[in-house]
């Protein structure tokens, strides 16, 4: 069902609001959800996250109103403590100071411990792409991926799969060959696992190139450079021993005015993307993306027709709202 942003938007922030979030923070947390929804990035909306922050809300596992604090700082860099508050409100603010310092020292790097969950990791970089800045936004943690060769999950969610398994799960559609390992660690290469993972006996990505051969020693590699960036930087606890509920963020800002002149750089850049898209087509396709071209293309759309809602989706919406008091808005087509 098709569902109008703003109506979206406020059910979301009342959501926030009746688990204790204070308001502004409420609509800084919906804000970040919208992000993705409105971009398409559907496994970072309120579809598959909502229900999970209201859950570790209800549970105590997430401070509602937490006191972040910097407990480490110098004229590039920060370490922020976000008092177990959810990620997607304190990164915003790490990121506020990031493009501070950033501003005046050309470059900054701040990292956060002890913080949930932080949304869609583009809305964050994005902050700074605001501000004339290269934005760069990544968060590790937990155990899902197996190492390249090993049968155990140690490393943080493979970008091309986590929450994207469980949205083709929602939608009935099947898995991809390559996601995931089998049981025994051997990469499923015809997506034949889709069943173990539909009844939850399954919970072993693969990493970024599924197998040896096609370079998933690159994308193990890749997983554990944010694990060392986010958590052991950061010194977020469980790093040193991997444990499954270790969490840590990383943020950077690079102000393009430290590296020369910022009207030229966008000039070239708009160069660069315009070569990109215009790049020859192969047989089957009408054209060459850029990152960012499909999603903005998207919110276009969204915004005009509204934002798709499975069924379950909205039922789980319903439920909420009513258990809540939270008056429904979310009517559609």
């Amino acid at each position: 069902m098709r569902v109008k942003e703003p109506d979206l938007r406020a059910t979301t922030e009342a959501v926030f609001q009746k688990c204790g979030v204070p308001k502004d923070q409420a609509q800084l947390g919906a804000d970040v959800l919208m992000y993705a929804d409105l971009l398409g990035v559907d496994t970072h909306g309120v579809s598959n996250m909502l229900r999970s922050y209201v859950q570790g809300y209800n549970a105590r596992r997430t401070n509602p109103r937490p006191n972040w604090k910097i407990v480490k700082e110098g004229p590039t860099t920060a370490v922020i403590d976000g008092d177990n508050g959810l990620g997607l409100m304190v990164t915003p603010k790490a990121m506020e100071i990031c493009i501070e310092k950033a501003r005046k020292y050309g470059t900054s790097v701040v990292v956060i411990r002890n913080s949930g969950h932080l949304g869609a990791a583009g809305y964050h970089a994005v902050m700074a792409a605001k501000q004339d800045m290269v934005g760069w936004c990544m968060t590790g943690g937990g155990s899902s991926m197996v190492p390249t060769f090993g049968a155990e999950p140690r490393l943080g969610t493979n970008p091309i799969a986590g929450n994207k398994i469980g949205l083709a799960k929602r939608n009935g559609k099947a898995m991809l060959p390559g996601w995931v390992a089998k049981s025994d660690g051997t990469p499923d290469m015809d997506g034949g696992a889709a069943a173990e993972f539909a009844a939850g006996t399954l919970r072993m990505q693969l990493p970024l190139g599924s197998t040896r051969e096609l370079g998933s020693h690159k994308g193990y590699s890749l997983a554990a450079i944010v694990d060392v960036l986010c958590g052991q930087l950061s010194f977020a606890p469980g790093f040193a021993t991997l444990a499954t509920g270790r969490r840590g963020h990383f943020v950077a800002a690079y102000d393009i005015a430290a590296f020369g002149d910022v009207a030229e750089f966008k000039r070239n850049m708009d160069g660069e993307l315009e070569g990109l898209r215009n790049t020859k087509p192969a047989p089957g396709h009408d054209r060459v993306f850029y990152a960012g071209l499909p999603e903005h293309e998207t919110a276009i759309e969204r915004r005009r027709d509204g934002i798709p809602l499975h069924p379950e989706v909205i039922e789980w919406f319903r439920g909420i709202c009513s258990e809540l008091s939270i008056p429904w808005r979310l009517t559609g087509k």
